[in-house]
């Protein structure tokens, strides 16, 4: 949300150490992860997945790939808050981020609406509107909007309430059509908010725990203040993202709170790994959550230190966020539609590839296509002077 305002491409070694610019490398290496998924969804669908994923079917290339996946969601998030914090407390002294927050995140909704939706499904007037990933931050930029002016130890607690004790809440139900309906569906249980009509309407991302990840983020603003020490900081990405993975290895360990499947032993090393790590993103489980920003905590941490020209290429992507979101799927779609008419369907209505090393293949592929792009809006967007290039 809040890019660093240097030349990723054309920056010294010093600069891209500062403490700012980890926040777009990190951005941008989970924003490069997430082509993989979508080049999955887009031409490897005939093997769906689910959540928590089957094992049993399966195999451990298209596992891992998608655990890999799970990564980018909540890593965006937390930045996202995190950025909030940097805009909330420029060097001339703290403002308001109320303003920016809410119309931010109404942009983001309606985006998701429009232009994302239309991009998945290659129309205006689909069977089924989704409300995904940017649908949620939206809205979790809005509770931040408010949320925001509380103490940053009351934003923690809420911020792990939410992730954990969500869990406490699965015995709720209501009836379809209630209001009751609606707030859970919206707030913990994925479902159609809209089940009849010419187009129906899920939810596919529920909200609550995002909200909890997103105050943590803004929580751990400080971390990044200039009076924070690289040393400093380190110690305490160290200290929470191994204290994250600690408790994972306990609650999960011992199967013991936070993922509703059990993790059993499997016929070989490489199963139990699997069953393991098989946490539920829809909602994102405590276990999931402590998981990703686990080792996004420790990634930080060691991606502070780094100079190199993959590290620039990240933080170039990192840099303008929304316009490589919007652009991916776009170009994902062109390519989908011209291969499905070059070479015909061979999978349902549309092409696709037969084995996951070809979905690996198109993304690596894809990465400096979009690295050009990307790379001038972001040079554009440092230098413009209007108002609506900060939103993207």
């Amino acid at each position: 949300m809040t890019s660093i305002t240097l030349s990723p491409a054309n920056a010294s070694p010093a600069t891209l150490r500062a403490r700012i610019a980890v926040i777009d490398v990190m951005r941008g290496l989970v924003m490069l992860i997430m082509l993989f998924d979508h080049v999955r969804e887009t031409f490897f669908m005939h093997h769906q997945v689910s959540d928590p994923m089957d094992i049993s079917i399966v195999e451990p290339a298209l596992f891992f790939t998608r655990t890999a996946a799970h990564f980018c969601a909540p890593m965006f998030v937390f930045l996202t808050g995190l950025s909030a914090w940097l805009y909330a407390h420029p060097a001339a002294g703290p403002r308001s981020a109320t303003g920016f927050l809410f119309k931010r995140g109404l942009l983001l909704v309606v985006l998701e609406v429009v232009f994302v939706n239309f991009a998945w499904m290659g129309t205006l007037t689909p069977a089924i509107l989704y409300l995904q990933v940017i649908w949620v931050i939206g809205l979790s930029m809005m509770a931040l909007a408010v949320l925001h002016r509380l103490p940053l130890k009351w934003l923690v607690a809420l911020g792990v309430a939410m992730i954990a004790g969500q869990h406490l809440l699965t015995w709720l139900h209501a009836e379809e059509g209630t209001l009751g309906y609606y707030l859970l569906t919206v707030l913990l249980q994925r479902g159609y908010l809209v089940a009849d009509g010419a187009m129906k309407i899920k939810a596919s991302y529920p909200l609550l725990p995002w909200i909890g990840v997103i105050l943590l983020g803004y929580a751990a603003g400080p971390l990044y203040a200039r009076s924070c020490t690289p040393q400093a900081r380190r110690r305490w990405l160290l200290a929470l993202g191994g204290g994250a993975l600690l408790s994972l290895a306990v609650l999960r360990g011992l199967n013991l709170y936070g993922e509703h499947q059990p993790w059993v032993a499997g016929d070989s090393a490489v199963q139990t790994v699997m069953s393991f790590l098989n946490f539920t993103k829809y909602p994102p489980s405590l276990d999931f959550v402590l998981f990703t920003l686990g080792f996004g905590m420790l990634g930080m941490a060691w991606l502070e230190t780094l100079d190199n020209w993959f590290v620039r290429a990240c933080a170039t992507f990192g840099g303008a966020p929304m316009f490589y979101y919007l652009l991916h799927l776009y170009l994902l779609l062109i390519i989908s539609r011209t291969l499905t008419a070059v070479l015909g369907i061979n999978h349902g209505d549309r092409y696709g590839v037969e084995h996951v090393w070809q979905v690996w293949l198109i993304a690596l592929a894809l990465m400096p296509v979009l690295y050009w792009p990307c790379r001038a809006f972001a040079h554009y967007k440092r230098s413009s002077t209007q108002a609506w290039v900060r939103y993207f």
